[in-house]
């Protein structure tokens, strides 16, 4: 049964792991995101874990901020079922950050087909260093 759910265990909060991410983990361009990703080796860490960021360089307003990353999670929740069974086949774990780089804020359709092609991208990337 797919879980189409966003709990608190599959945000990523902890600063040591976002500093960890930052310095240690492999970049994908996927527009309108940059994906920093990073394999994991604790497998009692949730299977994935995500930190979603709109930069203040980009959109002043902070409802902008706030109206990109609510778009994103929500594109991201609907359609992590394909990310999240990608990784039970692998028995991998993973942390990714996703940083909106587009200075428009797109439709929600926009963003959904371009979520499809970040998760295919990212699976390929994820792939491509076992």
């Amino acid at each position: 049964m797919v879980n189409y759910t966003f709990p608190k265990e599959e945000r990523l909060c902890s600063r040591k792991q976002i500093d960890q991410l930052y310095d240690e983990g492999n970049r994908l361009m996927a527009f309108p995101w940059s994906v920093q990703w990073m394999k994991l080796d604790n497998p009692a860490s949730p299977r994935c874990q995500v930190l979603i960021v709109a930069p203040k360089r980009k959109f002043r307003h902070a409802v902008d901020r706030n109206r990109v990353k609510r778009l994103t999670r929500e594109c991201y929740r609907l359609r992590k079922s394909t990310l999240y069974s990608f990784l039970d086949e692998h028995r991998l774990n993973i942390v990714f950050s996703m940083v909106y780089v587009h200075n428009e804020i797109l439709t929600f359709d926009q963003l959904g087909h371009k979520m499809d092609k970040l998760l295919a991208a990212l699976e390929k990337e994820i792939k491509s260093t076992l």
